[in-house]
């Protein structure tokens, strides 16, 4: 089409003037020529369709006002819109919220796309001043109308997205980022990071364009210009005058975009799709073309592809069948900001065009159409009238015999209008713009509202308008108002988006909420909060007052582990093992985090569902690592209070363990097994069959990783104190269990570290063994401090003994006496650089070392100042001599008595605790074994003759 140019027609006068201004322009016929005529073919194509093409501007009041006013004037039968076509079924349920929504779709198990794509989600987000929003109310609520979705599904979406490297930053063929907003504002998150589509973007692709546009038009940024040179022209043209210009605008802007051979090709075979899909629906219904309407954005509406039109070619384009992904699709808030943050539009620009729809009613007395039992929206006397009688026939206007005139040429050669300065208007925003400024800690007064008011007149005037914009109020006010600081949270420019209509967030109703929503809703009505509503709400509860609310309980706390932090914060109160909740109070933000709790309800249909489903997500992933599975058999335990899955998951738990290879994890291990153990000894009669295996198979596992771990410069000595400490704490039943002691003395005869904390991390382990006496610790310690080229590295050797407190915590007093001696041995040089590493050790490892240390060391040392100087160290104070009892003739009083008395026993305990010496028939235990019993442990022989003798 755009190859020849017919010099009649209804455009052929403007075909001429643009020749010769070509001509004029260029010296010449040429490349020039070729696009200004093009784009007058494409609207002349567009304009002589069968079925009539609406072009429209995402968001865009004039498109809004233009839809409604043509809908009532051609009531058609079927409407044809440009959104993806799985989302049908959801456009019935935006009666049931507050505007604006976004209709989403989503994927969280994905078959047939990268998995690092997952999860995959899109956006459409609606308004009400917005020309879809328009089109579905007036189709919903219309008898006899059809509504037809016909562009690609969401499937689709992202698998034309597969043929391209995505990029973070490169807005997708709708003018969505694929990123999400950013999280700067909270409303500006509600779109998250899903890939944004909507009807009818318009924004020049080529930069240069653009960069033209702004600095001629005197503006800022894109929205700026637009609301400036087209909203406010159109806001009051006729159908044919908005028509054509809105197809010009498309076809300039295509016909100057970049040639990006993907974005070009995903843009053409959308609208080879759309354009299949409704000569698909004609040839099944037989609808009559003239009774259609075709929505979508003016982009597309100027298209040049071979299957455009009723009576277009089929060409070789086919259209693929979806992946086996499963889609869930519901309604999600949306919010100004999040629609200015996903479509990269000026700051405050939906809200101005909320604004300017609101004028465009109120000036041009276009009756809207709002779906019946719209929330927050006002009842529409001209929809119940259309909506009691039969879809009436055509009107004249859209039969005229001047519907298709060139309406386009007097459009180009008519001046701008002037609109009449409103100082009414401009002067109410400036008071208005000094009280809230105000109230936010600014020092503005009378002076500052008419400075402002003057300052947006002398701006409007250096940039060409007699009208201050909205945009030039807003930079008045920032000149005259701003200071160097800004005294509160909000600055003045946000506060003149506040007072233009302010970030409006939508709400999704009740009975559009997925099921797993309206449970929890459900659920939660003890506790008398309507939690609908955005904003913190404090619920408190008395649980041991009113039992009842131990379930909301429940469900808080399966929301505070499901949902974003916010949604559901304890205020008073925690979960723990072996505990029943007594009082409760919460701070509760479902409302503002109804996004979060809708794409809960995507993963399934209660929210004990939900979280069975993630925790073996995360058991069975490929990052699933001991102490992560145990934690999900801990939240199993907490939040589900059942043991199948506890069991299945620490069944989960050794598999992962024994087959790992590292002691990074042994830490998280040791502390969760140890609860885990506690609470089931409490609470259980036996202990699960899992967790008795988990600690044999552990007791095996770390004996036969510790001798490499001592050596092994990675690991840390935390880690090879926890192994240790698993291995002590969890000996006793391990060896009920059938395990052998003698894995753990030869694993740590075999260790031989280098590192000095490790080495003294295995001195503190043989000394739990009892093959290193503690007065043998005692002198290597001493001989360390003695040593002047072992000095400087001392202090490692402490941090080895102070992480030696969680396997051995029997060693506590001696650990303090070794610190003790190095605050009081060791030089400054090297104390002093040593004294972070000692704090950040006892903080790490703080919750079960630093009250050991503290407790010992109350307990040492004096509790007065004036103690301190006569004080004397009791490892310094002579230790008194303990003498055994003087065997006498045969025993020795009533011991060896009872040693006498029981020979066998007395030679096993004796050959036990290795003491040498042979039963004598003759003189008894006083010269065998019984003999070096009571020689070697003489207190516990006192002990013992005092017990008998009471006896």
């Amino acid at each position: 089409m755009s190859g020849t140019h017919e010099s009649g027609g209804t455009f052929g006068a403007l075909r001429t003037q643009l020749q010769d201004a070509a001509t004029a322009f260029a010296d010449g016929p040429g490349a020039l020529e070729g696009i200004l005529l093009g784009m007058v073919d494409d609207v002349d194509r567009a304009v002589r369709e069968p079925l009539e093409i609406f072009p429209v501007c995402h968001h865009s009041p004039a498109s809004a006002v233009a839809m409604a006013r043509r809908l009532r004037e051609k009531q058609p039968k079927v409407v044809y819109l440009e959104l993806c076509e799985d989302m049908a079924p959801l456009l019935t349920e935006l009666r049931n919220c507050r505007l604006p929504v976004a209709v989403q779709s989503f994927a969280s198990e994905i078959d047939g796309f990268p998995a690092d794509w997952a999860p995959l989600s899109v956006v459409a987000p609606i308004t009400e001043a917005s020309a879809e929003y328009q089109a579905i109310a007036y189709a919903l609520d219309t008898p006899g109308v059809e509504l037809v979705l016909v562009d690609r599904s969401s499937d689709h979406v992202f698998q034309w997205d597969a043929r391209r490297d995505r990029s973070a930053t490169e807005p997708d063929a709708d003018g969505g980022t694929g990123t999400g907003a950013p999280a700067a504002e909270e409303e500006a998150a509600l779109h998250g990071d899903a890939v944004g589509v909507e009807i009818g973007d318009l924004r020049p692709r080529f930069a240069e364009l653009e960069e033209h546009l702004l600095r001629h038009g005197n503006v800022r940024h894109w929205s700026e210009w637009w609301h400036q040179y087209v909203e406010l022209p159109l806001g009051d043209a006729d159908h044919v005058t908005y028509r054509q210009v809105m197809l010009l605008i498309g076809s300039l802007f295509r016909r100057l975009a970049p040639g990006d051979p993907h974005r070009v090709r995903v843009d053409e075979d959308r609208e080879r799709y759309m354009w299949t899909r409704m000569r698909e629906h004609l040839a099944a219904t037989g609808t009559d073309p003239e009774d259609c309407l075709y929505v979508c954005g003016a982009f597309h509406a100027a298209s040049r592809v071979e299957e455009f039109g009723v009576d277009g070619t089929a060409g070789s384009f086919e259209i693929g069948p979806r992946t086996a992904t499963k889609w869930q699709h519901g309604l999600i808030p949306s919010s100004h900001a999040a629609i200015e943050a996903q479509f990269g539009l000026a700051a405050g620009s939906v809200s101005i065009a909320a604004t300017q729809w609101a004028k465009n009613l109120k000036r041009t007395r276009v009756e809207p159409y709002r779906l019946a039992g719209q929330a927050g929206a006002k009842k529409s006397r001209a929809k119940k009238s259309t909506a009691a009688a039969p879809a009436p026939a055509p009107a004249p206007v859209a039969t005229a015999p001047d519907a298709d005139a060139d309406k386009l040429s007097g459009f180009l050669q008519r001046p701008p209008v002037l609109d009449r300065l409103d100082e009414a208007e401009l002067l109410g925003w400036s008071v208005e713009i000094v009280r809230a400024a105000r109230r936010n800690g600014y020092l503005a007064s009378t002076a500052d509202a008419i400075a402002v008011f003057e300052t947006s007149i002398l701006l409007a005037g250096m940039r060409d308008r007699a009208k201050p914009t909205p945009y030039d109020f807003q930079d008045a006010a920032v000149t005259c108002i701003e200071k160097d600081t800004v005294p509160g949270r909000r600055d003045v420019r946000r506060l003149v988006e506040i007072m233009m209509g302010g970030d409006r967030t939508g709400q999704v109703g009740y009975d559009a909420l997925p099921p797993l929503a309206r449970d929890v809703h459900d659920r939660l009505a003890p506790l008398n909060l309507k939690l609908q509503q955005r904003g913190v709400q404090r619920a408190l509860l008395d649980i041991a007052g009113r039992p009842e609310l131990e379930r909301c309980s429940d469900v808080l706390w399966m929301l505070r582990y499901l949902m974003p932090h916010g949604a559901a914060r304890p205020i008073m109160g925690e979960r723990t093992l072996g505990e029943r909740p007594i009082q409760e109070s919460w701070d509760l933000a479902l409302g503002t985090h109804q996004r979060a709790l809708i794409e809960l309800g995507y993963e399934g249909v209660s929210i004990e569902q939900v979280l069975e489903q993630r925790l073996r997500r995360t058991a069975y992933g490929p990052r699933a690592t001991a102490a992560t599975v145990l934690e999900a058999v801990e939240d199993a335990t907490l939040y589900l209070r059942g043991r199948r899955l506890a069991d299945e998951l620490g069944a989960r738990a050794l598999e992962v363990l024994s087959a790992e290879r590292s002691v990074d994890g042994a830490p998280e291990v040791l502390r969760r097994v140890r609860r885990l153990l506690a609470y089931y000894r409490t609470s259980e009669p036996v202990l699960p069959p899992w967790i008795e295996s988990f600690v044999k198979a552990g007791y095996a596992h770390y004996c036969t990783l510790l001798p490499t771990a001592f050596t092994d410069e990675n690991a840390t000595v935390r880690q090879v104190a926890a192994m240790l400490g698993f291995l002590f704490s969890m000996e006793g039943l391990a060896l009920s269990l059938g395990c052998d002691r003698t894995q753990l003395e030869l694993a740590v005869a075999q260790s031989h570290p280098v590192d000095p904390a490790k080495t003294a991390l295995l001195w503190a382990a043989k000394t739990q063994l009892g093959t290193m006496a503690r007065s043998e610790l005692r002198e290597r310690c001493d001989a360390l401090l003695a040593n002047p080229l072992v000095v400087p590295s001392y202090p490692r050797y402490l941090s080895g003994l102070v992480h030696a407190l969680e396997p051995v915590p029997a060693l506590t007093d001696f650990v303090v006496e070794a610190v003790s001696n190095a605050f009081g041995r060791l030089p400054d040089p090297v104390l002093l650089p040593w004294l972070p590493t000692l704090i950040g050790t006892l903080r790490q490892g703080g919750a079960e070392l630093a009250p050991l240390l503290i407790r010992e060391a109350g307990r040492v040392f004096p509790g007065r100042l004036t103690a301190l100087d006569a004080w004397v160290p009791p490892w310094r104070a002579p230790q008194p001599e303990v003498r055994p009892a003087a065997p006498r003739g045969t025993g020795g009083g009533p011991a060896g008595t009872l040693l006498r008395a029981h020979p066998a026993t007395c030679d096993a305990t004796a050959a036990l605790l290795g003491c040498d010496g042979a039963w004598s028939p003759t003189d008894g235990p006083s010269a065998g074994a019984g003999a070096a019993l009571t020689g070697r442990h003489p207190a516990t022989a006192q002990a013992l003759e005092a017990l008998l003798a009471g006896v």
